[in-house]
């Protein structure tokens, strides 16, 4: 089966398009590298130029300035036809304190992760949980840098479930299995509500809100909410 190919696309004002294709060999290489050798996912990744058609097939991440949802630093969601399709916003990151690199690093992993939206795992405690790999620990103080460019953590296999993995979380921050930690957030399945969050303070509110670093999950096997292009 061939290799999803992943095009980003700058479409923001701050940022120019050498200062972002200059990041994708480090992007290349976490995917290639790291993260494949516990998820044995990996992806082709390529510069789109702003004017130039996507190629029937490629999934996209594109770079822009504003988030079109309120306080989003970038999710990633399904075009109209049902392709993955990645927002990152990086003038609202550098704001607000954010790197935009661990963002885009993020919503790459989590798209490659679960790129339907629509994949689930059994935890040790037997509850649900979204496969959403970047978010137990997607803050950027455990973020770590490849060739100088500064990217996402994640989570292994074996923060689910016991496995032959050697660590919880690639960069070893982690201690223990589900454990969320300060900044990061999991969803799982409630079946009298529906999604919820967990932070690294216990349980909270329905995890439908726009903001952070999140997939576009809504309710369990529901149609997810595809992208207007």
């Amino acid at each position: 089966m061939p290799l999803p190919i992943i095009a980003i696309t700058n479409a923001s004002a701050c940022l120019s398009d050498v200062q972002v294709e200059a990041v994708l060999p480090a992007l290349q290489k976490q995917v290639s590298t790291d993260f494949k050798a516990y998820w044995q996912e990996d992806c082709s990744l390529t510069f789109l130029a702003r004017d130039q058609p996507l190629a029937r097939g490629w999934w996209q991440i594109i770079v822009a300035d504003t988030p079109d949802q309120a306080g989003a630093l970038g999710y990633h969601e399904l075009t109209s036809g049902g392709t993955p399709l990645g927002k990152v916003f990086a003038q609202f990151d550098t704001r607000n304190g954010f790197s935009w690199t661990v963002t885009l690093s993020h919503e790459l992993l989590e798209m490659l992760g679960d790129p339907w939206i629509n994949w689930c795992a059994i935890g040790s405690d037997s509850r649900v949980y979204a496969l959403e790999v970047c978010d137990p620990v997607e803050s950027d103080e455990l973020a770590y840098a490849i060739d100088g460019v500064l990217v996402s953590n994640f989570v292994t296999p074996a923060w689910f479930e016991p496995t032959c993995c050697d660590r919880l979380d690639f960069a070893k921050h982690l201690t223990r299995q589900l454990e969320v930690h300060a900044g990061g957030y999991t969803s799982i399945f409630d079946s009298r509500c529906g999604w919820k969050q967990i932070t690294a303070r216990g349980e909270g509110g329905p995890s439908i809100t726009p903001g952070g670093r999140r997939q576009r999950r809504r309710m369990w096997r529901q149609l997810w909410r595809n992208s207007e292009r």
